[in-house]
Protein backbone atom coordinates (compact mmCIF):
# COMPACT_ATOMS: atom_id res chain seq x y z
CA UNK A 1 0.00 0.00 0.00
CA UNK A 2 0.98 3.64 -0.56
CA UNK A 3 -0.17 6.45 1.75
CA UNK A 4 -0.60 9.77 -0.08
CA UNK A 5 -2.11 12.81 1.68
CA UNK A 6 -3.90 10.62 4.21
CA UNK A 7 -5.51 8.53 1.48
CA UNK A 8 -4.79 4.81 1.26
CA UNK A 9 -4.22 3.37 -2.20
CA UNK A 10 -3.87 -0.31 -3.01
CA UNK A 11 -1.50 -1.28 -5.81
CA UNK A 12 -4.14 -3.10 -7.80
CA UNK A 13 -5.56 -1.39 -10.90
CA UNK A 14 -9.16 -2.37 -10.23
CA UNK A 15 -9.10 -1.24 -6.61
CA UNK A 16 -7.21 1.94 -7.48
CA UNK A 17 -9.87 2.74 -10.08
CA UNK A 18 -12.53 2.37 -7.39
CA UNK A 19 -10.72 4.69 -4.98
CA UNK A 20 -10.30 7.34 -7.65
CA UNK A 21 -13.98 7.09 -8.56
CA UNK A 22 -14.94 7.77 -4.96
CA UNK A 23 -13.11 11.13 -5.09
CA UNK A 24 -14.85 12.31 -8.29
CA UNK A 25 -17.60 14.95 -8.24
CA UNK A 26 -20.60 13.45 -10.01
CA UNK A 27 -23.19 15.50 -11.87
CA UNK A 28 -25.51 12.77 -13.10
CA UNK A 29 -26.84 9.42 -11.88
CA UNK A 30 -28.30 6.95 -14.35
CA UNK A 31 -30.68 4.37 -12.93
CA UNK A 32 -32.06 1.15 -14.27
CA UNK A 33 -35.55 0.56 -12.90
CA UNK A 34 -36.50 -3.08 -12.36
CA UNK A 35 -34.15 -4.76 -9.91
CA UNK A 36 -32.39 -1.46 -9.26
CA UNK A 37 -34.51 1.61 -8.48
CA UNK A 38 -37.73 -0.25 -7.72
CA UNK A 39 -38.38 -3.18 -5.40
CA UNK A 40 -40.33 -6.35 -6.18
CA UNK A 41 -43.59 -4.39 -5.94
CA UNK A 42 -42.23 -2.07 -8.66
CA UNK A 43 -42.26 0.96 -6.37
CA UNK A 44 -39.58 3.35 -5.10
CA UNK A 45 -39.14 3.12 -1.34
CA UNK A 46 -39.47 6.35 0.70
CA UNK A 47 -35.78 6.33 1.71
CA UNK A 48 -34.56 6.01 -1.87
CA UNK A 49 -37.01 8.64 -3.09
CA UNK A 50 -35.91 11.14 -0.45
CA UNK A 51 -32.22 10.55 -1.22
CA UNK A 52 -32.79 11.18 -4.94
CA UNK A 53 -34.84 14.32 -4.28
CA UNK A 54 -32.02 15.67 -2.10
CA UNK A 55 -29.44 14.85 -4.77
CA UNK A 56 -31.45 16.80 -7.35
CA UNK A 57 -31.62 19.78 -5.01
CA UNK A 58 -27.81 19.75 -5.08
CA UNK A 59 -27.89 19.94 -8.88
CA UNK A 60 -27.47 16.26 -9.77
CA UNK A 61 -29.34 15.20 -12.91
CA UNK A 62 -31.28 11.93 -12.81
CA UNK A 63 -31.67 9.68 -15.85
CA UNK A 64 -34.10 6.75 -15.78
CA UNK A 65 -32.74 4.16 -18.22
CA UNK A 66 -34.89 1.11 -18.86
CA UNK A 67 -36.09 -1.38 -21.40
CA UNK A 68 -39.59 -0.21 -20.49
CA UNK A 69 -41.66 1.84 -22.95
CA UNK A 70 -41.99 5.57 -22.31
CA UNK A 71 -45.39 5.29 -20.63
CA UNK A 72 -44.02 2.63 -18.31
CA UNK A 73 -41.42 5.10 -17.01
CA UNK A 74 -43.26 8.42 -16.88
CA UNK A 75 -45.06 7.75 -13.59
CA UNK A 76 -41.71 7.18 -11.85
CA UNK A 77 -40.24 10.29 -13.50
CA UNK A 78 -43.17 12.31 -12.18
CA UNK A 79 -42.79 10.81 -8.70
CA UNK A 80 -39.15 11.91 -8.62
CA UNK A 81 -40.02 15.37 -10.02
CA UNK A 82 -37.65 15.01 -12.97
CA UNK A 83 -39.52 17.74 -14.84
CA UNK A 84 -38.54 20.26 -12.16
CA UNK A 85 -34.89 19.23 -12.06
CA UNK A 86 -34.17 18.71 -15.78
CA UNK A 87 -33.98 14.93 -15.68
CA UNK A 88 -34.21 12.51 -18.59
CA UNK A 89 -35.84 9.25 -19.65
CA UNK A 90 -33.99 6.65 -21.71
CA UNK A 91 -36.78 4.31 -22.81
CA UNK A 92 -36.62 1.10 -24.85
CA UNK A 93 -33.06 0.34 -23.63
CA UNK A 94 -31.92 3.68 -25.00
CA UNK A 95 -33.94 3.67 -28.21
CA UNK A 96 -35.64 6.91 -27.18
CA UNK A 97 -34.37 9.85 -25.09
CA UNK A 98 -36.84 12.32 -23.58
CA UNK A 99 -36.10 15.60 -21.82
CA UNK A 100 -38.49 15.64 -18.87
CA UNK A 101 -38.33 19.43 -18.50
CA UNK A 102 -40.24 19.96 -21.74
CA UNK A 103 -41.25 16.43 -22.81
CA UNK A 104 -39.16 16.82 -25.97
CA UNK A 105 -37.80 13.72 -27.74
CA UNK A 106 -34.08 14.28 -28.18
CA UNK A 107 -33.26 11.02 -29.95
CA UNK A 108 -35.18 8.05 -31.29
CA UNK A 109 -34.54 4.88 -33.26
CA UNK A 110 -37.37 2.73 -34.55
CA UNK A 111 -37.59 -0.89 -35.62
CA UNK A 112 -37.62 -1.70 -39.32
CA UNK A 113 -41.08 -3.07 -40.28
CA UNK A 114 -39.39 -5.51 -42.66
CA UNK A 115 -37.75 -7.34 -39.75
CA UNK A 116 -40.82 -7.79 -37.54
CA UNK A 117 -42.20 -10.84 -39.43
CA UNK A 118 -38.93 -12.67 -38.70
CA UNK A 119 -39.38 -11.97 -35.00
CA UNK A 120 -43.02 -13.02 -35.08
CA UNK A 121 -42.38 -16.25 -36.95
CA UNK A 122 -39.54 -17.25 -34.63
CA UNK A 123 -41.70 -16.58 -31.58
CA UNK A 124 -44.64 -18.59 -32.91
CA UNK A 125 -42.44 -21.48 -34.04
CA UNK A 126 -40.81 -21.63 -30.61
CA UNK A 127 -44.14 -21.58 -28.76
CA UNK A 128 -43.45 -18.07 -27.43
CA UNK A 129 -45.47 -14.87 -27.34
CA UNK A 130 -44.48 -11.54 -28.84
CA UNK A 131 -45.55 -8.04 -27.90
CA UNK A 132 -44.94 -4.40 -28.71
CA UNK A 133 -46.27 -1.07 -27.49
CA UNK A 134 -49.09 0.92 -29.04
CA UNK A 135 -50.06 4.27 -27.53
CA UNK A 136 -50.41 3.85 -23.77
CA UNK A 137 -50.76 0.08 -23.85
CA UNK A 138 -49.24 -3.28 -24.73
CA UNK A 139 -50.19 -5.11 -27.93
CA UNK A 140 -49.59 -8.85 -27.56
CA UNK A 141 -50.34 -12.21 -29.15
CA UNK A 142 -51.77 -13.36 -25.81
CA UNK A 143 -53.44 -11.63 -22.88
CA UNK A 144 -53.19 -14.70 -20.62
CA UNK A 145 -49.52 -15.61 -20.93
CA UNK A 146 -47.78 -15.19 -17.55
CA UNK A 147 -44.81 -13.38 -19.01
CA UNK A 148 -46.99 -10.95 -20.96
CA UNK A 149 -48.85 -10.29 -17.72
CA UNK A 150 -45.52 -9.70 -15.97
CA UNK A 151 -44.60 -7.04 -18.54
CA UNK A 152 -48.00 -5.40 -18.01
CA UNK A 153 -47.50 -5.47 -14.22
CA UNK A 154 -44.04 -3.95 -14.48
CA UNK A 155 -45.22 -1.08 -16.66
CA UNK A 156 -48.72 -0.68 -15.19
CA UNK A 157 -50.12 -0.78 -18.73
CA UNK A 158 -53.19 -2.55 -20.16
CA UNK A 159 -52.87 -5.45 -22.63
CA UNK A 160 -54.72 -5.56 -25.95
CA UNK A 161 -54.93 -8.82 -27.86
CA UNK A 162 -53.54 -8.58 -31.39
CA UNK A 163 -54.69 -11.91 -32.80
CA UNK A 164 -53.42 -10.82 -36.23
CA UNK A 165 -50.25 -9.27 -34.86
CA UNK A 166 -48.45 -8.44 -38.11
CA UNK A 167 -51.49 -6.83 -39.68
CA UNK A 168 -52.65 -4.90 -36.61
CA UNK A 169 -49.39 -3.18 -35.65
CA UNK A 170 -49.32 0.54 -36.30
CA UNK A 171 -45.78 1.72 -37.11
CA UNK A 172 -43.38 3.17 -36.12
CA UNK A 173 -42.49 1.03 -33.10
CA UNK A 174 -39.35 1.17 -30.98
CA UNK A 175 -39.00 -2.50 -30.08
CA UNK A 176 -40.61 -5.92 -29.80
CA UNK A 177 -40.35 -8.23 -26.82
CA UNK A 178 -40.43 -12.02 -27.18
CA UNK A 179 -41.35 -13.76 -23.93
CA UNK A 180 -41.17 -17.38 -22.83
CA UNK A 181 -39.56 -19.95 -20.58
CA UNK A 182 -35.80 -19.32 -20.22
CA UNK A 183 -34.38 -22.45 -21.89
CA UNK A 184 -36.39 -22.40 -25.14
CA UNK A 185 -36.16 -18.60 -25.24
CA UNK A 186 -32.39 -18.90 -25.18
CA UNK A 187 -32.59 -21.09 -28.28
CA UNK A 188 -34.73 -18.44 -30.01
CA UNK A 189 -32.18 -15.80 -28.99
CA UNK A 190 -29.29 -17.76 -30.55
CA UNK A 191 -31.21 -18.36 -33.76
CA UNK A 192 -32.35 -14.73 -34.13
CA UNK A 193 -28.91 -13.34 -33.31
CA UNK A 194 -27.50 -15.36 -36.19
CA UNK A 195 -30.33 -14.63 -38.64
CA UNK A 196 -30.47 -10.90 -37.91
CA UNK A 197 -26.76 -10.23 -37.43
CA UNK A 198 -25.92 -6.75 -38.72
CA UNK A 199 -29.62 -5.87 -39.03
CA UNK A 200 -30.88 -5.52 -35.46
CA UNK A 201 -29.91 -6.32 -31.87
CA UNK A 202 -31.40 -9.06 -29.70
CA UNK A 203 -30.50 -9.67 -26.06
CA UNK A 204 -32.20 -10.66 -22.84
CA UNK A 205 -33.09 -8.17 -20.13
CA UNK A 206 -34.41 -11.04 -17.97
CA UNK A 207 -34.30 -14.81 -18.34
CA UNK A 208 -37.80 -14.74 -19.87
CA UNK A 209 -37.60 -11.43 -21.81
CA UNK A 210 -35.85 -11.19 -25.19
CA UNK A 211 -35.37 -7.57 -26.29
CA UNK A 212 -35.58 -7.00 -30.05
CA UNK A 213 -34.36 -3.49 -30.84
CA UNK A 214 -32.79 -1.48 -33.69
CA UNK A 215 -29.15 -2.22 -34.39
CA UNK A 216 -26.68 -0.83 -31.86
CA UNK A 217 -29.35 0.41 -29.45
CA UNK A 218 -28.07 0.09 -25.92
CA UNK A 219 -27.94 2.23 -22.81
CA UNK A 220 -24.28 3.24 -23.14
CA UNK A 221 -24.58 4.49 -26.71
CA UNK A 222 -27.66 6.53 -25.82
CA UNK A 223 -25.89 7.95 -22.78
CA UNK A 224 -23.02 9.05 -25.01
CA UNK A 225 -25.52 10.96 -27.16
CA UNK A 226 -27.14 12.53 -24.12
CA UNK A 227 -23.81 13.64 -22.66
CA UNK A 228 -22.97 15.51 -25.87
CA UNK A 229 -26.18 17.52 -25.39
CA UNK A 230 -25.62 18.25 -21.70
CA UNK A 231 -21.89 18.89 -21.66
CA UNK A 232 -21.47 16.42 -18.81
CA UNK A 233 -18.45 14.10 -19.06
CA UNK A 234 -18.68 10.33 -18.71
CA UNK A 235 -16.31 10.56 -15.72
CA UNK A 236 -18.97 12.68 -14.01
CA UNK A 237 -21.77 10.11 -14.14
CA UNK A 238 -22.79 7.18 -11.97
CA UNK A 239 -24.68 4.31 -13.60
CA UNK A 240 -26.53 1.74 -11.47
CA UNK A 241 -27.97 -1.54 -12.74
CA UNK A 242 -28.49 -5.22 -12.14
CA UNK A 243 -29.10 -6.82 -15.55
CA UNK A 244 -27.17 -7.74 -18.66
CA UNK A 245 -28.76 -4.86 -20.56
CA UNK A 246 -27.21 -2.54 -17.93
CA UNK A 247 -23.69 -3.82 -18.39
CA UNK A 248 -22.77 -1.44 -21.21
CA UNK A 249 -23.65 1.65 -19.17
CA UNK A 250 -22.01 0.24 -16.02
CA UNK A 251 -18.77 -0.10 -17.99
CA UNK A 252 -19.25 3.28 -19.70
CA UNK A 253 -19.84 5.42 -16.60
CA UNK A 254 -17.21 7.06 -14.47
CA UNK A 255 -18.59 5.03 -11.60
CA UNK A 256 -20.31 1.82 -12.67
CA UNK A 257 -22.43 0.37 -9.88
CA UNK A 258 -23.86 -3.14 -9.71
CA UNK A 259 -26.62 -3.91 -7.27
CA UNK A 260 -26.03 -6.55 -4.62
CA UNK A 261 -28.76 -8.59 -6.32
CA UNK A 262 -27.00 -8.55 -9.73
CA UNK A 263 -25.45 -11.71 -11.15
CA UNK A 264 -21.80 -12.26 -10.28
CA UNK A 265 -20.54 -11.72 -13.83
CA UNK A 266 -22.08 -8.23 -13.72
CA UNK A 267 -20.80 -7.45 -10.23
CA UNK A 268 -17.19 -8.28 -11.14
CA UNK A 269 -17.21 -5.69 -13.95
CA UNK A 270 -18.53 -2.86 -11.77
CA UNK A 271 -16.44 -0.28 -9.92
CA UNK A 272 -18.69 -0.58 -6.89
CA UNK A 273 -21.20 -3.15 -5.65
CA UNK A 274 -23.91 -2.06 -3.23
CA UNK A 275 -24.12 -3.67 0.17
CA UNK A 276 -27.91 -3.59 -0.06
CA UNK A 277 -30.18 -4.99 -2.76
CA UNK A 278 -32.98 -3.16 -4.55
CA UNK A 279 -35.28 -4.45 -1.80
CA UNK A 280 -33.24 -2.66 0.88
CA UNK A 281 -32.49 0.77 -0.60
CA UNK A 282 -29.34 -0.06 -2.53
CA UNK A 283 -29.75 3.08 -4.67
CA UNK A 284 -30.11 5.23 -1.54
CA UNK A 285 -26.81 3.77 -0.34
CA UNK A 286 -25.10 4.92 -3.56
CA UNK A 287 -26.64 8.39 -3.41
CA UNK A 288 -25.67 8.91 0.23
CA UNK A 289 -22.13 7.60 -0.30
CA UNK A 290 -21.20 9.39 -3.52
CA UNK A 291 -23.58 12.34 -3.97
CA UNK A 292 -24.72 13.67 -0.60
Amino acid sequence: MIIIQNLTFVQDKKILKKVKSMRQVYKMIVLDLDGTLTNSKKVITPKTKEALIQAQKKGVRIVLASGRPTYGIKNLAEELCLNQHHGYILAFNGGKIIDCSNNETLFEQTLSPELVPTLYNSAMKGGMQILTYQGKGIAATSTEDKYVKEEAFINKLPITLYSNFLEQIVYPINKCLIVGDPTPLHEVEIQLAKTLEGKMSVYRSADYFLECVPLNVDKAQSLAKLLKLTGIKREEIIACGDGYNDLSMICFAGLGVAMANANEDIRIQANYVTLASNEKDGVAEVVEKFLL
